[in-house]
């Protein structure tokens, strides 16, 4: 899975909420487009839950691990 930089949550709220997708679902029930309802919705989905995961990951602080120490020629 990609993970998304936090600066990016605004975007993702634009594309989940965004009124062009609102507006492919109403039509795609008015036609009985039932693959593309469930298409919408998966979309919609997936966004939520990645931008549920990214506002996650933005609140953990990194943890520092330090930089491994690399033997010299004579110790090993």
């Amino acid at each position: 899975m990609i993970n998304i930089n936090p600066k990016m949550l605004p975007r993702l709220d634009e594309i989940g909420v965004k009124v062009d997708l609102q507006a492919r679902r109403a039509r795609a029930e008015a036609e009985g487009w039932l693959g593309e309802i469930e298409g919408i919705d998966l979309t919609r989905t997936f966004l939520r839950q990645k931008r549920d995961q990214t506002r996650r990951l933005a609140r953990v602080a990194p943890t520092h691990l330090g930089m491994p120490g690399m033997p010299t020629p004579g110790e090993a």
